[in-house]
């Protein structure tokens, strides 16, 4: 009875393969209207997927929920970078789904091309795969480059679509009705109270091709202790997804999360690419960062950057620059994070 077959992205290990029946799928289409309703999308809109089609589900469930939705679907797969730039103009698109690093990648490419985003009809941001949308210093790099409303998402191949972002723009929320939503001590069975920060464990209920009971996602979460604004009674994870438990480096005794780090390097460089470097020395882990600067401002950003880390994270952190355009470019999930340090046996 299965009719899909997709796979995880293989962030923790090897690809999973992921299969749903019809129903199942149908299920997933529904859960994205959910995702689409927090943004504000109607079936008024031209929906740009700027993703490569692939076995990766990415947003192939978004296409679905457009379809059901009525929207106007204006595939990207299969373009380069400047062919959906064009593409955006000419076809009048009003929301673009992406990862925030492609986002922030086209806003460049852009620049570069002379292409004001500002002045197209793009009005809503749609991102997944990968932390950022709802960290304040990125959303709002990503929104001042494109004039438009950054919103986030959340789901995973192996679970469904559970979270989404409102017009509050403060967290996600977690999609209640077709999830049931737990915040434990990492690797443990204990609860958090709101407020702290825990792994999320999630169970779905309507996809009956693919269960799964009580799956530790890997994500870090800490659930809001209040009411949302906008209304709604689903639970929020405050920040959204704050990075995974997998990815957690500890640096001298404190805990590092890459989507910190990197909330705290928009703020200083806007568009730009990095890699965070973990290494030992001297028997002691330390992080390091290369970061693209021009020349022209690498003095000032490089120490305004080593202050702003060392007064967040409590670390001193060796910041370098390298030319632009040097480090890879992400169309999916950023795997921004290099870890030098020697493997135990």
């Amino acid at each position: 009875h299965y009719s899909r077959l997709h796979q995880t992205s293989g962030t923790t290990g090897r690809p999973l393969p992921v299969l749903d029946t019809l129903d199942s799928w149908q299920w997933w289409a529904d859960c994205w209207l959910q995702v689409f309703e927090g943004a504000g999308v109607t079936a008024e809109d031209r929906v740009f997927l700027a993703f490569s089609f692939g076995p990766f589900i990415g947003f192939w469930a978004a296409h679905e929920g457009a379809a059901k939705l009525g929207a106007l679907i204006i595939p990207g797969g299969g373009m380069d970078t400047d062919q959906r730039l064009a593409a955006l103009f000419e076809h009048d698109v009003t929301v673009v789904c992406c990862t925030p690093s492609y986002s922030l990648y086209l806003a460049e490419a852009a620049t570069v091309r002379g292409l004001d985003l500002a002045r197209s009809g793009v009005r809503v941001l749609l991102q997944a795969g990968e932390p950022g949308a709802s960290l304040p210093a990125v959303r709002r790099r990503i929104e001042e480059a494109w004039g438009a409303k950054c919103y986030d998402h959340a789901g995973a191949s192996e679970i469904g679509a559970y979270g989404f972002s409102c017009a509050a723009q403060n967290g996600l929320h977690f999609n209640e009705r077709e999830f049931m939503v737990e915040v434990l001590e990492p690797g443990r069975e204990y609860p958090v109270p709101p407020g702290e920060i825990g792994e999320l464990v999630l169970t779905n209920l309507g996809r009956r091709g693919f269960p799964v009971i009580r799956y530790r996602t890997g994500d870090v979460v800490k659930l809001a202790t209040g009411p949302c604004e906008c209304g709604r009674t689903y639970q929020l994870a405050q920040d959204g997804l704050i990075g995974r438990t997998d990815s957690m480096i500890t640096v001298r005794g404190i805990n590092v999360y890459p989507s910190s780090v990197e909330a705290i390097i928009r703020e200083v460089v806007p568009v730009c690419e990095f890699k965070l470097i973990f290494y030992r020395e001297n028997n002691l882990d330390e992080l390091a960062i290369e970061i693209e600067l021009a020349e022209a401002e690498r003095a000032s950003q490089l120490a305004k950057l080593e202050s702003f880390l060392r007064q967040r994270l409590a670390l001193r952190v060796k910041v370098s620059a390298v030319e632009p355009d040097t480090l890879p470019r992400f169309q999916l999930k950023a795997r921004r994070l290099e870890d030098r340090r020697p493997r135990l046996s």
